[in-house]
């Protein structure tokens, strides 16, 4: 049998010289090193052979085994390096040619104006936190004066994760405003604070509308916070993000959680405020809505409304960012198309 294997081996290596292209090499690794090779009829005929002659045939056809693995690998990447001097027309690699630049991975647009967002806050003194997403339907209504009754739940199409009638009922949160909450029920006055994070609400997807976006919160508490703090922040903000020179005009409006409450708006600045389509003739465009916190809201967390008052606001970054780069489908956010996100 020692001859036999001295045999198998010489053959197999005399062929494998012959070997010139990847399928004979496949073919030859079939024949020599499959699982119906000789080699491998030969290690299984060592069962039958007397217990003192298995111990040197076993190992001697182990040791051809391993030594045809290692001259495979070897003609394997012989002809790999051939394969690639072939394809390069037989040239010799020019090592000083500059190498193939990767593309370099960015931040998402909304991802960007989120930062810009917070950045501009934080110059401000407003700390960043971050919220949950699943929200108790205390928080995300109760809490902020929209009871089970409350018309303005219809202002909300809400994914509700439990039966909307349970007491825990768990959703994924419409707004970020549930933060103001949870901030409040756990720190005390003096607060500043900007809530980034997406939400969600049950609605048809368009150009304008999308059933995930994202907004950021903002809350202030302190002794002596008026109406006049509430607007010179806002004002820097807007002036801060789009430019010292822009109009910005503030309107009454209706939020549960806020009284008095209002909505900020920005010059349309394609007409300058003299009304084109962007902003509907109007000559502005809304990018938040804002108040001062209700005081039942600050009572209900614990925090004197007749020593502490606090402003809130919330806007939409998927807004603000169609109206800065003058995007037209907020789908295209979202649509992983390459050629729109390397615009930014």
């Amino acid at each position: 049998m020692q001859q036999e294997f001295d045999q198998l081996e010489a053959a197999a290596l005399a062929e494998l010289s012959r070997v010139e292209t990847p399928v004979q090499l496949e073919e030859w690794r079939v024949r020599y090193l499959g699982k119906k090779s000789a080699l491998t009829a030969a290690l299984r005929g060592v069962a039958s052979l007397p217990p003192e002659e298995k111990r040197a045939y076993g190992a001697r056809a182990n040791t051809i085994k391993s030594d045809l693995q290692q001259q495979l690998a070897v003609k394997q990447e012989e002809l790999e390096r051939d394969s690639i001097h072939q394809s390069m027309g037989g040239a010799a690699l020019d090592v000083s040619l500059p190498g193939r630049s990767l593309p370099i991975g960015r931040l998402h647009p909304i991802t960007q104006v989120i930062q810009e967002i917070c950045a501009v806050f934080a110059r401000m003194g407003f700390q960043v936190i971050d919220g949950p997403e699943v929200e108790r339907d205390f928080y995300n209504f109760e809490a902020l004066n929209i009871p089970h009754d409350h018309p303005a739940r219809d202002m909300f199409a809400t994914l509700w994760l439990d039966s909307k009638e349970s007491p825990e009922a768990r959703l994924l949160r419409t707004h970020t405003s549930p933060m103001q909450v949870r901030i409040m029920e756990v720190h005390k006055p003096p607060l500043r604070f900007v809530v980034p994070g997406r939400t969600y609400r049950y609605e048809a997807t368009d150009a304008t509308h999308d059933w995930m976006f994202h907004q950021v919160e903002g809350l202030a508490v302190d002794t002596d916070i008026t109406l006049r703090d509430l607007k010179e922040t806002l004002f820097e903000f807007c002036r801060s993000m789009f430019g010292r020179e822009t109009g910005v005009r503030f309107r009454c409006d209706y939020f549960p959680f806020v009284e008095p409450g209002g909505e900020v708006a920005i010059e349309c600045f394609q007409c300058k405020g003299g009304g084109c389509r962007l902003c509907g003739g109007t000559g502005w465009l809304e990018i938040l809505g804002t108040g001062m916190v209700h005081p039942q809201v600050l009572a209900r967390c614990g925090i004197d409304p007749t020593v502490y008052s606090g402003f809130a606001f919330g806007m939409g970054v998927e807004r603000i960012t169609i109206l800065r780069h003058g995007i037209d489908d907020i789908r295209h956010f979202y649509s992983g198309d390459f050629r729109f996100l390397r615009q930014f």
